[in-house]
């Protein structure tokens, strides 16, 4: 327990401050932010979110929850709600740069700007709506040993049902769905890249986008695995022993501190990897005075695709 504990405490160290670079680098540009940096802006606060719960977590699993009833409900909250919000952000820049790179032209005759921010507003509106079942956890007993935990404490009597309705929408929103719109969008999205020279940049523009959904796919496919067989468990569709049930929720804890990780990888994969983020980044540095002012500017003249493009792509620059 000590290890998930301190694993806890790193994943924790490792997301606030990458996120909250990523925050401040975006939220102090002193131009409009166009789709995708305003959505990449709403992950890195999502991921925060998520991260803030962490110290919780940790201290629940080395002495058992002991922050009482009404914490237990605000930190799974912030946690669905981080869950839900970050994955639906993802969601919206896979679309984003489809848009922008696979249908040029419709982009640029949308009023893409208003657009995001409503839809910005609609990813939290969702989250908020399917966090809601977090009102119903509650600090209790532990069958298994004599700390207190922090559960689900849905009716005994209609748990199962709650339990099975509220792991359908987590599976469906917060895993299938967004996997069923984001391989398409960027599989087209690298068959585009195809047919644009581009040599380096091109190669290097298509190897993020590989890796943003290696990610995505190693991080929370194993958890929504063991959810899923636990849920088999729960409605007896699959008959099982104890043996297998202990795995099952071994698996589920094992699997749920990988997707964990996510939130570490998220400002790597859709910030520092790119060029324009990283010049953002020693901007700020420079004006705040962590690093010395230079007059000489390196610019790259390689990329052939349209100036668009290429300026709202900060997390995957070309």
């Amino acid at each position: 327990m000590v290890v998930v504990s301190l694993f806890y405490v790193i994943v924790f160290l490792l997301a606030i401050p990458g996120n909250l670079i990523v925050a401040v680098v975006i939220g102090l540009s002193k131009q409009s932010l166009p789709p995708s940096d305003l959505y990449l802006l709403h992950l890195a606060v999502a991921d925060l979110l998520l991260a803030i719960t962490l110290p919780f977590w940790a201290t629940s699993v080395a002495q058992g929850w002991v922050f009482g009833d009404g914490m237990c409900k605000i930190v799974t909250i912030l946690q669905e709600l981080s869950f839900y919000s970050s994955i639906l952000f993802l969601t919206c820049i896979s679309m984003d740069r489809y848009m922008v790179i696979v249908r040029a032209m419709e982009a640029r005759r949308a009023n893409r700007q208003l657009v995001s921010w409503a839809v910005c507003a609609a990813v939290w509106a969702v989250g908020a709506l399917l966090s809601l079942p977090g009102l119903f956890s509650s600090a209790s007993p532990s069958q298994s040993s004599s700390q207190t935990v922090c559960t689900d404490g849905f009716d005994p009597s209609r748990a199962d049902k709650w339990r099975l309705a509220t792991r359908i929408l987590r599976h469906s929103l917060g895993f299938v769905i967004p996997l069923a719109i984001m391989l398409p969008c960027y599989g087209v999205t690298i068959q585009r890249l195809f047919n644009i020279r581009g040599g380096f940049q091109r190669q290097r523009a298509m190897r993020v986008i590989v890796f943003v959904v290696v990610a995505f796919l190693l991080c929370w496919t194993p958890y929504h695995i063991a959810v899923m067989v636990d849920t088999f468990f729960r409605t007896k569709i699959v008959p099982y022993q104890c043996p297998a049930r202990m795995a099952v929720d071994r698996a589920m804890f094992a699997t749920q501190s990988l997707g964990l990780l996510h939130s570490c990888v998220n400002p790597v994969l859709y910030a520092f990897v790119g060029e324009k983020f990283r010049r953002r980044l020693f901007q700020f540095m420079r004006k705040m005075g962590f690093l010395e002012r230079t007059t000489s500017v390196t610019r790259t003249s390689r990329s052939s695709l349209s100036s668009e493009i290429t300026s709202t792509f900060i997390h995957v620059s070309f």
